[in-house]
């Protein structure tokens, strides 16, 4: 850093900003992947075996709760909206629930998507609009947040899906007799509140909009297959994060994580690290310039660097992105194969930005 003109104040912020927070559990069994599923998974299985007849629309109205409310000024707040979400789990009756309405819920798409960490849900919806709408409603409360333009994914985690608490409740009165549904019902649901893996899930949302709002002229792509490439980045960048947080527990906004995620994302929609992709998706394109609106500014961190801490974090990265590729080109064979691509991960996850 220091030879990068890093002095001082800015030395320090940038230290503490390039912790690395990756922290292998070195006494654990080592691991096989994939990863076993997480239980959230198969109740997804049984969504997407209904959604091939009935439409994933019309499933998931039936399965989250969420789908059954519009998206809406204050309606989180609303007595309706909390009755259902926090204790009741249906809809049912409470004025409000008048629906989750999107412009084109026939494009609505769900997958069960393999991972190294396991396999993942993944909503992929292919008009703006219902993008938007589906991030509002599921990672928002159905409160109509503002979505930038730039942004093309969202990881729902500790989703609480009253689909299994039915089911799980539905298992457990089908196994005793006596008082199922009064008090001993009521015991057995506090009982089933601190075990989070029973009724949390964790899935993505995806759009095909342009990777971080980069025009396809700008890539030399057709729009069609910039939105092809785009999807396909996007997916594997929220996958691998996925890996992180489930592997080390650990997931934050800083240019490192990016910087990691990118380069399965852009090896899998190119067939190899392309260090000027990540450039231009950051904002430096056209280095020294910074280019306004690049994603590089949403990860300056918590407090955010100075300026003058942020214009050495611009030179770390360039450096970085192209050592990244140069390293990628010399290793071709082996980092490209499943077993590579997992073990470049992890030494990705062990190093920092210098």
């Amino acid at each position: 850093m220091a030879a990068c003109g890093a002095a001082g104040q800015e030395l320090e912020e940038l230290l503490l900003y390039n912790e690395n927070i990756f922290v292998p559990d070195t006494g654990a069994e080592p691991h096989r992947f994939p990863l076993p599923d997480e239980p959230f998974v198969a109740a997804w299985d049984g969504y997407a075996a209904a959604a091939a007849e009935k439409g994933v629309y019309e499933v998931l109205k039936q399965r989250l709760i969420q789908f059954r409310f519009p998206v809406q000024e204050g309606i989180s707040r609303s007595d309706a909206y909390q009755a259902a979400t926090r204790r009741l789990g249906t809809a049912e009756g409470l004025p409000g629930a008048t629906g989750l309405v999107l412009e084109r819920p026939e494009l609505l798409e769900l997958t069960i998507h393999p991972t190294p960490a396991g396999r993942i849900p993944l909503l992929i919806i292919r008009h703006r609009a219902d993008f938007v709408i589906l991030v509002q409603a599921l990672a928002n409360k159905n409160e109509p947040v503002p979505v930038p333009d730039s942004m093309g994914a969202a990881m729902v985690t500790g989703y609480n899906n009253w689909d299994r608490i039915f089911t799980y409740k539905k298992r457990w009165t089908a196994a005793r007799t006596g008082n199922c549904l009064g008090e001993g019902w009521a015991e057995e649901f506090q009982r089933l509140i601190p075990r989070k893996e029973l009724y949390q899930d964790r899935f993505i949302i995806l759009s095909d909009g342009p990777y971080s709002a980069v025009p396809a002229r700008e890539m030399g792509l057709t729009e069609t297959e910039w939105r092809r490439a785009s999807l396909v980045i996007r997916r594997e960048h929220e996958c691998t994060h996925y890996f992180t947080r489930r592997l080390y527990g650990a997931m934050r906004n800083n240019i490192l994580d990016e910087l990691i995620a990118d380069y399965l994302g852009i090896v899998a929609a190119a067939g190899h690290y392309e260090a000027g992709w990540f450039l231009r998706f950051a904002g430096l394109e056209d280095y020294q310039a910074y280019r306004k609106g690049g994603r590089l500014e949403n990860y300056r961190g918590n407090p955010p660097l100075s300026d003058g801490a942020f214009r050495i974090l611009q030179i770390l990265v360039k450096r970085a992105a192209e050592n990244l590729a140069q390293f990628d080109r010399e290793n071709t064979a082996y980092l490209h194969s499943p077993v590579g691509q997992r073990a470049m991960l992890a030494a990705l996850t062990r190093l920092t930005l210098e």
